[in-house]
């Protein structure tokens, strides 16, 4: 019997970049949206059957889930609709993967992880550049070093980003900084520490950020001690910084709205010849209590394509059977060399 997976959030940037994928791969998902006005027509364009359903009410996302086997959730803020969509996938049986990096959506869709294994069901967030690549590359290092406790991940090479991306940092922009200390997730200001690395295209100044590798590489390794860091413009290291003291007024209504606005009046994302163009560079080190450290790096595609390419490799597994129930993560599903099974992956052991 023919599996089903639905697109969700497919006439967004990144969701349109996989349909455009899978146009071209002859794969045929079920687009959806809460907007049938942009739905519909993207569907006749691709030739794929289209669903219009919003994430308010249980029973139209269960109806939106009929016959599907896998969802890929591509509609954020996630920390917004990651909850009704996992919630109707539980019910329905149907296997729950996105595109996260939200932090908080990590660790709540970890709390859900004996109710997945009880409906035989894998909730999988997070198989886009957030956190694919680098949760790999935590896996790798923990396999290079397995008396590691202290993890060091840093990345470069997002370029433009999208509506949804943007609009997810301007509502987190009051929320500060995130690192694991001793196996618990703890606040730290924004911009807290900043560290001159080499990520394989010359020294760089980096930024520690709440990304989501600080929840999934200590669900992947247990690695107790985690830092992430991000190669940032020096105004994008000044807004943070600032952020510490004046983030309770960028987060009021109207400043808020303003931010939106720009956002909106910004291109959705990468051009094609952008995406052609980018790079993306990782660096992780772990290190143990006896001295000992190893130094890795990775180099990819552009992120937005990264994400869609890993994306589609992972659904595609799990419409195979391929996969475990439960609460899981890129690579403790599927190994520290998933990365390495996408076209322009390099990986390199340094240290």
């Amino acid at each position: 019997m023919e599996k089903n997976f639905l697109l969700y959030g497919a006439n967004g940037y990144t969701g349109d970049l996989i349909a455009r994928i899978c146009s071209e791969r002859g794969i045929k998902p079920i687009l959806a949206g809460r907007d049938k006005n942009k739905i519909e027509p993207m569907a006749e364009r691709f030739g794929f059957e289209y669903r219009a359903f919003s994430l308010d009410a249980a029973k139209d996302i269960d109806e939106g889930l009929r016959d599907c086997d896998v969802v890929l959730h591509c509609a954020g803020p996630f920390s917004r609709t990651s909850k009704p969509m996992a919630d109707a996938c539980l019910g329905n049986g149907v296997h729950y993967l996105d595109i996260t990096g939200e932090l908080t959506v990590f660790e709540s869709l970890a709390a859900l992880d004996e109710q997945a294994k009880r409906a035989n069901v894998m909730l999988l967030p997070g198989v886009g550049f957030d956190v694919v690549p680098s949760d790999c590359l935590a896996a790798h290092l923990k396999r290079r070093l397995p008396t590691a406790t202290k993890l060091t991940l840093a990345f470069q090479g997002l370029g433009r980003i999208s509506h949804g991306t943007a609009t997810t940092m301007v509502e987190k922009i009051n929320q500060g900084g995130a690192v694991r200390r001793d196996g618990k997730i703890t606040s730290v200001p924004s911009a807290w520490k900043t560290r001159e690395l080499d990520l394989g295209n010359g020294k760089t100044i980096v930024t520690t950020i709440p990304w989501g590798d600080v929840a999934t590489a200590y669900h992947t390794t247990r690695i107790p001690n985690i830092e992430v860091y991000s190669a940032l413009p020096s105004s994008a290291r000044t807004m943070l910084k600032a952020s510490n003291y004046i983030g309770w007024f960028l987060a009021t209504s109207p400043i808020q709205s303003f931010l939106k606005s720009r956002i909106k009046a910004q291109p959705a994302g990468p051009s094609d010849k952008e995406r052609a163009r980018g790079k993306t560079f990782l660096y992780g080190e772990a290190s143990d209590k006896e001295g000992n450290k190893v130094v890795s790096r990775q180099r990819g595609p552009e992120g937005y394509t990264l994400t869609a390419l890993t994306a589609l490799a992972i659904t595609q597994k799990v419409l195979d059977g391929n996969f475990t129930t439960g609460f899981q993560t890129p690579a403790r599903a599927y190994g520290a060399d998933l990365i390495l099974e996408i076209e322009g992956v390099e990986r390199e052991d340094i240290e």
